[in-house]
């Protein structure tokens, strides 16, 4: 692309131009070719967030290089406040951008309530697998007591083992569809600067399809959850236990809650109701 970026006014950049080194290419752009460069980040990507899966790659990437291309970048568009909070540190043109899904052509399938056996839901890469330790002991406990299945869509699977567990593995075909056959959704996360970071991402999925979620409260999560109107936001092994097995016991209720959560995506985290908002980037 380097070669053909003479024909445009603009380079819009998600993350970064490489993985490793210095910002060289985002110089190359705006110095060399003279464009002016949107940078996009929708995760704390400042962060040393290494991992048993990413270790090596922290040792040879330069995190440090974000806050040289924010001050490099014409504007800088960020997923939640707390990262443009950070932006604006480097770069006064900072514009809240959300994630958001097409609700019309993609996200457009809703979940069915009234069923004789409900699935508990999870989609993410495996990286994200281990914020599942937070609710394993509640859907634990309330097998005990409910029979309903879990499905988890991931392009890796699981190590855990639970009863009704079933593992799908995650496509770009098969997503949306194998969501929308859930009815609760499920988004933990640990509270850290890593998870403020975080955009919400499943929780736009899971609402955008009827799919009222239960949540960690952290970031984002805490804007697009209503507590007790399109999910429950929970803190400890008790409020995920009563959140889920409300779910689980009322299905007008999930409905509702669906019903109510769709309405706010569409509203708020669509394409379309984001649309002049992306587009004024490249004003």
């Amino acid at each position: 692309l380097l070669f053909k970026i003479k024909k445009y006014s603009y380079v819009f950049l998600q993350r970064e131009a490489a993985p490793l080194g210095p910002p060289i290419f985002e110089w190359l752009y705006i110095k060399l070719c003279g464009k002016k460069l949107i940078y996009d980040f929708d995760d704390a990507i400042w962060l040393e967030n290494a991992s048993q899966h990413n270790s090596l790659s922290y040792i040879l990437r330069n995190p440090g290089k974000v806050k040289y291309i924010c001050k490099l970048a014409y504007r800088v568009s960020c997923g939640n406040e707390y990262l443009c909070s950070y932006a604006k540190q480097f770069n006064s043109n900072v514009v809240y951008n959300p994630t958001c899904v097409d609700t019309e052509k993609r996200h457009n399938i809703i979940s069915t309530h009234n069923v004789s056996k409900i699935t508990i839901g999870w989609t993410g890469t495996f990286s994200t697998l281990k914020y599942l330790d937070i609710v394993i002991p509640s859907l634990k406990k309330l097998q005990e007591k409910y029979d309903f299945n879990i499905k988890i869509i991931c392009n890796q699977q699981p190590l855990f083992e639970m009863k009704n567990l079933s593992y799908v593995e995650w496509t770009e075909q098969n997503e949306v569809a194998e969501l929308a056959s859930c009815q609760i959704g499920l988004m933990p996360l640990t509270i850290d600067e890593w998870s403020e970071g975080k955009c919400g991402f499943k929780l736009i999925q899971y609402l955008s399809l009827g799919i009222p979620a239960v949540s960690s409260p952290v970031g984002v999560n805490k804007k697009i959850i209503e507590q007790g109107k399109n999910g429950f936001l929970c803190t400890n092994d008790a409020e995920w236990y009563n959140a889920i097995e409300k779910l689980i016991l009322d299905s007008e209720l999930r409905q509702k809650m669906g019903e109510e959560g769709r309405k706010k995506i569409v509203n708020e985290y669509s394409l379309l109701s984001n649309k002049e908002n992306f587009l004024g980037l490249f004003s």
